[in-house]
């Protein structure tokens, strides 16, 4: 039996997760929120755990989610388990 490996953050987002979502409630993301927006992404997952904190797993993309969360998003704190 295989077994997949996911890689894992830890983001502590500037801003509260409800006031980013409105960001991505809109004609330029097409998606609802900004779980939705990660969800998208193949074999990734967001887990909100709090107000300003998401635990976010990615089987392959994690580079890429990391990368567009540091363009788009503004991070208190990114840690990789």
């Amino acid at each position: 039996m295989l077994r997949a490996y996911y890689d894992t953050l830890i983001v502590t987002f500037c801003d509260p997760i409800k006031v980013l979502d409105c960001k991505f409630f809109s004609e330029t993301w097409r998606t609802a929120s900004l779980k939705d927006w990660i969800d998208d992404f193949e074999s990734t997952r967001m887990t909100p755990i709090n107000e300003y904190t998401a635990v976010i797993t990615s089987e392959n993309n994690m580079e890429k989610v990391k990368e567009w969360l540091n363009r788009n998003t503004p991070i208190a704190e990114m840690k990789e388990l």
